[in-house]
């Protein structure tokens, strides 16, 4: 999972750089709830902490990939492994576009226009994507995990 995950994000920003053109493009509708827009993130998740300290985000990011590399070898779950799978993949993404450019590229926005008010997510990567994805995922499972074994002690 984690190779797939960093190629699918590497393979994603090389062809929006590169093919599509999109930071001079800046923005390309693809659905009507979807845009290719370009973004450079220069902060962690949704661009917070925005241009401080880039090397720490790498190191800091690089740490939290050999721990859950560790979870992932060791876990018993597939679940859990595939999870670890796809968030270090999406890390590893994120690191490598801020070691090449200083920050990562962002494209995928999510909008919608209801009752003539428009709605806007954040934009995001398939790395970032990945990694949500993977948390999401990993927790739900905990949490049906948790409640399946105190079902059975209990009954």
């Amino acid at each position: 999972m984690m190779v797939v995950v960093l190629l699918a994000d590497q393979l994603s920003k090389y062809w929006i750089l590169h093919a599509l053109d999109l930071p001079h493009r800046i923005s390309v509708a693809i659905l009507p709830w979807l845009n290719f827009t370009w973004v450079e993130n220069r902060g962690v998740t949704f661009g917070m902490f925005g241009g401080h300290a880039p090397l720490l985000f790498m190191v800091v990011s690089l740490l939290a990939c050999l721990v859950l590399l560790g979870v992932m070898v060791r876990s018993r779950s597939r679940v859990v492994s595939l999870c670890c799978g796809a968030i270090i993949g999406g890390a590893l993404g994120n690191v490598l576009d801020r070691s090449r450019f200083g920050w990562v590229e962002d494209f995928i926005h999510c909008h919608v226009t209801i009752g003539g008010r428009t709605w806007s997510w954040y934009v995001f990567n398939v790395a970032d994507a990945a990694i949500v994805c993977g948390v999401f995922i990993w927790m739900a499972y905990s949490f049906y995990s948790d409640w399946k074994m105190r079902r059975r002690t209990v009954g």
